[in-house]
């Protein structure tokens, strides 16, 4: 056996070329099925949320006990990097890489979401999901829709005012924009609340103004309103920068479909607008798996730890098919992405 679900190292196998005319991703998908990739790691998940939970328990009891001084201020950043990692967790909800028992994974996402993050669980999940359909489809993926940043020259050239200005220099405006994230995330929850059914719109709201109230408590009963204000903007601001960190190398600068061309595979779609970045076991927790981008979008359920497994496995497959498969270092996939952010506001910094 290569491979189970307690953890052991899976071991490369010869991937075999699909037949002519088939699916180039189903040889591939056989191989990590056989190898129990796509196995739940419940454990593994158990023991993970018990130490976030514990940690955020410890963190919080922290400002409450250093209270009404500056020096709380040092924990702000540390429950940023706490509150990033419960995202992941809601994230991992969302896709079923924790339980195939979609009523549970509902129940981790909307605690680990709404309640502990103020953020809303369906909102994320219906975007997310379009996002994983279509990666960097300029008319189905709304991660790449023209708003704040643009990611085409089609896009660029329709701006018009401060948007346009915004553009010209979105490359060197990117991450401080990411600090507003923490914020912003917040108010499109409340938004998305309209779109909604009834019955989830009530359960959303109630946990998205629970974690508002008990935020605003902690925080102004431990210090005064000024400390406080100042506390939740350092925490807020470093909480979207941390998430802008995580999901900007992931999609920017790589391929974009022609949506009038011919439609690619699975694995093609999936491959060639992702790419990976590479690493350790720093990498991996800093970035909450999302590192292994491209193994995320051909495997969406897959659990987090086994999509390093799986890295080598969709390597050998992609280079015998001929299929680029992107890697980058850390420092690297910022360059990357911030040069096409760059090149795309080009034509509007030359008039």
């Amino acid at each position: 056996m290569t491979q189970t679900t307690a953890g052991v190292a899976a071991r490369p196998r010869e991937v075999p070329r699909s037949a002519p005319g088939g699916s180039e991703f189903t040889p591939l998908l056989r191989t990590v099925k056989s190898q129990d990739l796509l196995e739940r790691r419940y454990a593994w998940y158990a023991r993970g949320i018990a130490v976030n939970t514990l940690a955020l328990a410890g963190l919080l009891t922290g400002v409450v006990m250093v209270g009404d001084s500056w020096w709380t201020l040092l924990l702000a950043p540390l429950l940023a990097v706490l509150c990033a990692r419960t995202a992941f967790m809601g994230h991992d909800a969302g896709h079923g890489q924790i339980t195939a028992n979609k009523a549970a994974g509902r129940v981790i996402g909307l605690i680990h979401g709404n309640l502990l993050l103020g953020m809303s669980f369906s909102w994320w999940n219906h975007k997310h999901n379009r996002h994983h359909a279509n990666p960097n489809h300029i008319d189905k993926d709304p991660d790449v829709a023209a708003d704040v940043l643009v990611f085409t020259g089609e896009q660029a050239k329709d701006r018009t005012g401060f948007r346009r200005w915004l553009t010209r220099n979105q490359a060197w405006l990117f991450f401080p924009l990411t600090l507003l994230e923490g914020v912003a995330l917040k108010i499109q929850s409340f938004r998305d609340l309209r779109r909604q059914p009834p019955r989830e719109r009530s359960v959303e709201a109630v946990l998205l103004v629970s974690h508002l109230a008990g935020y605003a408590t902690l925080l102004l009963t431990s210090m005064s309103p000024g400390k406080a204000l100042v506390f939740a903007a350092l925490h807020q601001a470093l909480f979207g920068l941390h998430l802008g960190l995580a999901f900007a190398p992931n999609h920017k600068g790589m391929e974009m479909p022609d949506p009038g061309g011919e439609s690619w595979g699975h694995l093609r779609r999936q491959v060639l607008t992702s790419r990976n970045i590479r690493g350790g076991a720093v990498t991996d927790w800093f970035l909450g798996g999302l590192n292994y981008q491209i193994e995320h979008h051909l495997f969406p359920s897959m659990p987090r730890p086994h999509l390093r497994l799986a890295q080598p496995l969709v390597r050998a497959h992609c280079r015998e098919l001929g299929i680029p498969y992107a890697e980058a270092g850390l420092v690297d996939s910022y360059r990357q992405a911030l040069r096409h952010m760059y090149e795309v506001g080009e034509p509007l910094r030359a008039e």
